[in-house]
């Protein structure tokens, strides 16, 4: 049989390009010699014409390419976020695998390999020169500065849409990772795509500064060492982690486990950040860190040091959870924890089935410490739910809904005071998908659903034999009057989320009410027991599973609400889903058949209770959920509030997440969010989600400041022109009323004051929030 000729061309294509390769890389290594993997291993001093990599070039690199070149979705796994990153190189292999069978091997920067040569056996190519150190070779051998130069020959258009034939912006689109070898074939094939990749080409300064940086070989600068006062909270801290006691070191393995995501600071400068990891090696020592696929995996070493690692890492939006190491939270560690009249007769071992439960691996931990550190800073708890394992995942993320608000019950209240005798009953059926590791068949997920049912069943009589729950107000955690974590409020961003503290809006599309247990669970499922790397199998059951704690937190909620009136707001928060296999999760009778404490006064139980919790919660409410004028007239502000009552068709054509950079005189910019709520008739589905859109319940909220990652638009405007804005997203009814709006408001990939007004996004930020500011990521920019 005749191949078709079509496919005889494309193999006939690969060769030739093949060929080409094969001969550049023949020509390469002739003219500036063979590549030494080895050359950026091994320090080397700066000459004198060098920008300084610190203050000159790491600026530019975080403000205009760590914006795409950052976790784990950075474009060829090229992340710029730090040094090492850069000499490392990249990656064709895509880490969102979604159809992978087996785990794959992870690529952790500082973790999985600590030399280039080592990551070139992992399958990382270099995109700077690694042959002759000449400041010819730097440039021609260099895939970073060629494709840089190519955006400088190329810079594209500067108004309107870019072409959308030429321009491929989606997050899943094919990846071209390209060898300095087949460079030529690149420029010529693609000469609109040198970096930044659809976005404003340096200015020139920015460029001549790269440019000679590269060409002196991309020289590092280190940080200047730890000051005194720093080595000093620093060996505090270490010395509390690594007590010799068995008690001691249990306490430490539990909190390793839940802070080794964040971003820890000791001073308030907090320009230091620390990870924790874990070594071999004992404070007082040089860090050898132990490198395993989960935190709780077995180290292969009879003696575990905890400890805290200076971290250089650009601090990007989509991974930042920062957590103040304070003199506070040490105090309060050593009351839960190091200083309770408790005893720890064994350590529990690194078995999946053991270490993977944290109920079992941590039993002789009193459960009332455990809460309330987690509810310390349930913020942090919760992002890294969010943020943690992951930086994008709409499968991941269409468990939960558009914007819904988080509860806690309070560690006082009769279902905490009850919860080690729960635990005690139903510790077997407390198992999740993580102890069958990072390969798992894809029908696993159906023992945990069996598990669950127990668990619920038991859980069920569990409470109504409580013959003082009578579920009210007073069992929700107030913060202790004074922590602004008692309520967090959860926006969905389609692929992404965010967490912020406090509740905003009046009514959210669901509440999750949540105790240890799954509070606990929640952490070992999406964190602590995900991998990213993992097979399709794992992930899928990950997905599931996060079904049941959902459904479980949100019928916590409903037992506040008037028996009769329970199933009324379950069948509304899932309308047209199949039955559920869980009958807990169908009949809200079933969950829980006590009747609600609390005495409502009107036909809308539902509204009266979300006013109820506004109330109670209002003395540890953020200040910035209340838009002020800072700098705006009163009326200007009654413009942007005017953008929450938007509903129905007008919001949904709006972007997801916009931020709006508000110009008033000569006073410093303005940033707020501007988020779309996208209404769906249940989220109990895994595929076909856009058949459960609701657009017509769609609506926006506007919060002061900088809410989420990836801004898909940026409106810049004059405070004077609010009311124009308002009454355009008021009126949207077309996809041409949308480019209209962005022809006058929007700050497109191609408009000259997009790096102007990135800056000063940025900026605002820092400002206003130091603590939470990062650099957003631009890769989910819209192009209209």
């Amino acid at each position: 049989m005749r191949a078709p000729r079509h496919l005889i061309h494309l193999i006939l294509l690969i060769l030739i390009t093949g060929c080409t390769t094969v001969v550049n890389r023949v020509q390469l290594d002739r003219e500036l010699g063979r590549p030494d993997p080895g050359r950026f291993d091994r320090p080397a001093a700066a000459p004198a014409q060098a920008p300084d990599y610190q203050t000159r070039v790491r600026p530019i690199l975080e403000r205009r390419c760590v914006a795409c070149h950052a976790c784990y979705d950075a474009p060829c796994q090229l992340k710029l976020t730090r040094h090492d990153g850069i000499t490392r190189g990249a990656n064709a292999e895509s880490i969102y695998a979604g159809t992978r069978l087996l785990s794959a091997s992870p690529n952790r920067l500082g973790f999985d390999a600590h030399s280039n040569a080592a990551w070139r056996d992992k399958g990382f190519h270099p995109v700077l020169n690694e042959r002759a150190a000449t400041p010819q070779a730097n440039r021609d051998a260099s895939v970073l500065y060629r494709i840089l130069a190519l955006k400088q020959r190329n810079p594209g258009p500067d108004s309107g849409p870019l072409p959308a034939g030429r321009f491929d912006f989606s997050i899943d689109r094919p990846q071209t990772c390209t060898r300095i070898e087949g460079m030529p074939d690149f420029e010529k094939e693609h000469p609109d795509w040198g970096m930044p990749f659809g976005l404003p080409a340096l200015s020139t300064a920015e460029h001549d500064i790269l440019s000679r940086w590269i060409e002196a070989g991309a020289p590092f600068t280190p940080r200047p060492p730890l000051s005194a006062a720093l080595r000093a909270r620093l060996e505090e801290w270490e010395t509390l982690l690594n007590g010799n006691s068995l008690r001691d070191q249990l306490v430490a393995r539990y909190i390793y486990e839940h802070w080794y995501i964040g971003q820890l600071y000791l001073d308030d400068e907090h320009a230091q950040r620390f990870e924790l990891v874990r070594s071999r090696s004992a404070p007082g020592q040089p860090i050898d860190v132990i490198a395993t696929r989960r935190p709780y995996d077995d180290p292969g070493v009879a003696r575990v040091y905890y400890r805290l690692r200076p971290t250089d890492e650009t601090l990007v939006a989509k991974t930042h959870m920062p957590l103040a190491l304070d003199e506070g939270r040490r105090a309060r560690l050593k009351r839960w924890f190091f200083d309770a009249p408790f005893t720890v007769s064994s350590l529990p071992g690194y078995d999946p089935k053991t270490a993977s439960n944290p109920f079992a691996a941590f039993k002789a931990l009193p459960v009332d410490a455990r809460y309330r550190f987690m509810l310390d800073d349930a913020g942090f708890t919760v992002m890294g739910f969010m943020k943690g394992p992951v930086c994008r995942g709409q499968v991941a993320l269409n468990v939960i809904n558009d914007h819904f608000w988080v509860l806690f019950y309070s560690p006082e209240g009769e279902v905490a005071r009850n919860t080690q005798g729960l635990l005690d009953s139903t510790r077997p059926n407390l198992r999740m998908p993580a102890e069958d590791d990072s390969t798992t068949g894809i029908l696993a997920w159906n023992k945990y659903a069996k598990a669950e049912r127990r668990y619920l069943a038991t859980k069920s009589a569990f409470m109504a034999g409580l013959p003082r729950l009578r579920p009210q107000l007073t069992d929700l955690w107030n913060g202790d009057g004074r922590n602004p974590n008692a309520g967090l409020t959860v926006f969905r961003h389609f692929d992404s989320a965010s967490v912020i503290r406090g509740l905003a809006g009046e009514q959210p599309q669901t509440v999750l009410l949540l105790g240890y247990p799954l509070l606990e669970r929640m952490h070992y499922l999406l964190v602590a027991g995900f991998d990213v790397y993992g097979n399709t199998g794992h992930q899928l059951a990950t997905r599931l599973y996060m079904d049941f704690l959902r459904m479980e937190g949100e019928e916590n909620f409903l037992t506040l609400l008037p028996l009769k009136h329970r199933q009324k707001v379950l069948d509304g928060w899932y309308r047209g889903r199949p039955d559920p296999r869980i009958l807990e999760f169908a009949d809200a009778r079933s969950y829980f058949p006590g009747e609600t404490g609390m005495r409502y006064r009107t036909t809308d139980p539902l509204g009266e209770l979300y006013a109820g919790i506004h109330r109670y919660l209002r003395p540890v409410r953020p200040l910035p959920l209340d838009l002020a004028p800072n700098g705006l007239r009163v009326e200007q502000v009654g413009q942007l509030r005017a953008l929450n009552r938007i509903t129905g068709r007008s919001a949904s054509r709006m972007p997801e997440h916009s931020l709006l950079i508000v110009h008033n005189g000569k006073d410093p910019v303005r940033v707020l969010s501007l988020l779309r709520n996208s209404a769906h008739s249940n989220v109990a589905g895994l595929f076909d989600e856009d058949a459960r859109r609701l657009p017509d319940e769609d609506s926006l909220i506007v919060l002061d400041g900088i809410v989420g990652a990836y801004p898909n638009a940026l409106f810049h405007l004059d405070a004077s022109e609010l009311p124009r804005f308002v009454r355009a997203v008021e009126t949207l009814a077309s996809d041409d009323d949308v480019q209209r709006l962005h022809q006058r408001f929007a700050v497109r990939r191609t408009d000259a004051r997009f790096w102007r007004i990135s800056d000063a996004v940025h900026d605002y930020w820092q400002s206003v929030e130091p603590r939470q500011a990062a650099i957003l990521d631009y890769s989910r920019l819209e192009n209209r």
